[in-house]
């Protein structure tokens, strides 16, 4: 199955962006500058631990 990747909603035009695309069990991600190069898949649970990290680390609050 080849992946729906879908761009960053806080990403401006022309910028290096984040993409992510989803399976009910994974959650790939990569850079726009090479979509096809590095890709990091992590579970769900995860990646909902990483934004929750990065949530409570943002200066602005």
């Amino acid at each position: 199955m080849t992946p729906h990747w879908q761009k960053s909603s806080y990403c401006s035009e022309g910028a290096s962006c984040i993409h992510i695309a989803t399976t009910p069990h994974t959650i790939h991600l990569t850079e726009s500058g090479d979509p096809r190069g590095a890709i990091l898949t992590t579970a769900p649970a995860t990646f909902r631990t990483l934004l929750t990290t990065l949530k409570k680390d943002d200066p602005r609050g």
